[in-house]
């Protein structure tokens, strides 16, 4: 049995928590495999909204088993909120939830380096969640981190403030005042809850499950686009959020990694710093900043928007070896009679390309735009691909042309209801 993949192909913020979601029941395990808070996963059913920052969003379906992976940096503060959030909907998620011993854990100090570097950066900001995720990573590299396993040792206390006074001397660099006091009682509050939950080596439990037979499904958190080795750096997240993320943030081989699911708008958003070659400064962006209610489920930033972006799609499906595509938002695009795509872009020297550059933060491209007609319809009550309006039909067959993947799922609402299956997804659907 393979392990399939699930991850965004854009700048995050793609719907990957309502594919998991819908996806879930065909999979007895889901793992989270790199990222932490700083992911919002957003998940609508039964008329209520449910955001995701941690847990993985097969959490809602009770026989699934939900792995957090030794590539997540976890918040147990976050965490004890999630869970206990949880609660009021009947959902006990210490009976379904692993997480790695091998995960590196947020400190309270990791948030405050995490906002003095970027205040400190100015206009050059690049646009950080502030939730500690970069510092974190920073030592996991630096070998100096620690990890959930540590919170079963005698000498944690030590091994953590060790660790805070480290950090404190840093943040002296800064000059910026420090209130600790308050989020230090919190996070051990919080670490001594989460140990109601299960505490393995998942990369153990993960390769039994594969000989087991259980299906198995990666779920990505961010986006391609903001890889550390292959996004528009430094305006990057500090993890690999590509499919390779996958083999070391769970611990399984290449070998066994299956269908390579890429999730993206039917547009293009981003939040934060850094480029994005079809941002629409217009009233055509904020119709569609309103219409697709482009705010970050993490942060509450307002979403930058644009048209579709063939030659970064292009790219990140290269990277990824993505071998189907599901399509999400396709009702955001109701409301315009023209539809634009950026099929390649001219560069400053006048010449053309349909690769992204080396220097993308710093080399104006401009789009190259190819129009298609919109549908100018709703797509409420549509259940059938064959009953979707031709216009959108269409669209669905040029990007396919373009890309040379199949799409295999149009979302054309927020509901896990609001999904249509145009084929096949595995033999098991």
């Amino acid at each position: 049995m393979k392990i399939d993949v699930l991850l965004g192909l854009q700048w995050g913020d793609e719907g990957k928590g309502k594919v998991v979601d819908f996806l879930a029941p065909e999979y007895k395990v889901v793992a989270r495999f790199q990222g932490g808070p700083n992911a919002g996963h957003t998940l609508e059913f039964d008329g209520i909204k449910h955001v995701l920052h941690q847990i993985p969003s097969g959490i809602f379906r009770p026989d699934i088993i939900n792995i957090i992976g030794n590539g997540v940096v976890l918040d147990a503060v976050v965490l004890r909120r999630e869970i206990e959030g949880l609660k009021k909907y009947g959902i006990d998620a210490s009976k379904n939830l692993i997480i790695s011993k091998k995960a590196q854990l947020i400190l309270p100090t990791h948030r405050l380096m995490d906002a003095a570097s970027e205040k400190a950066k100015g206009v050059s900001k690049i646009g950080s969640t502030l939730k500690g995720i970069g510092p974190t990573y920073a030592d996991k590299i630096a070998r100096q981190g620690l990890r959930v396993g540590d919170l079963l040792l005698p000498d944690f206390q030590k091994r953590y403030e060790t660790l805070r006074d480290k950090h404190m001397n840093v943040l002296a660099f800064y000059n910026e005042p420090v209130e600790l006091a308050e989020a230090e009682a919190a996070f051990f509050e919080a670490i001594e809850y989460i140990k109601q939950c299960r505490f393995a080596d998942t990369e153990y439990l993960i390769n039994n499950y594969i000989k087991e037979g259980k299906g198995i499904l990666a779920e990505g958190a961010q986006g391609s686009l903001l890889d550390i080795d292959f996004g528009s750096y430094p305006y990057v997240t500090s993890s690999n959020t590509m499919a390779a993320g996958a083999c070391t943030g769970l611990g399984i081989a290449p070998a066994s990694v299956g269908e390579v699911y890429g999730i993206f708008k039917a547009y293009c958003t981003r939040v934060g710093s850094g480029p994005f070659p079809t941002e629409l400064h217009d009233e055509t962006g904020e119709r569609m900043r309103k219409e697709g209610n482009e705010f970050g489920s993490t942060t509450g930033r307002p979403r930058r928007c644009g048209w579709m972006d063939l030659p970064a799609l292009r790219y990140a499906i290269m990277l990824n070896g993505v071998t189907q595509l599901f399509m999400m938002k396709a009702d955001v695009l109701n409301i315009f009679d023209e539809i634009k795509v950026c099929t390649h872009y001219k560069l400053p020297d006048g010449t053309t390309s349909e690769e992204l550059p080396f220097d993308m933060d710093a080399v104006e491209v401009t789009p190259v735009y190819k129009t298609l007609p919109g549908w100018s319809q709703s797509l409420k009550g549509i259940t059938k691909y064959d009953e979707l309006p031709q216009a959108l039909l269409d669209y669905v067959a040029y990007l396919e042309q373009q890309l040379n993947v199949p799409i295999n799922i149009i979302s054309t609402g927020p509901d896990r209801t609001q999904t249509i299956i145009r084929k096949k997804i595995k033999e098991i659907i």
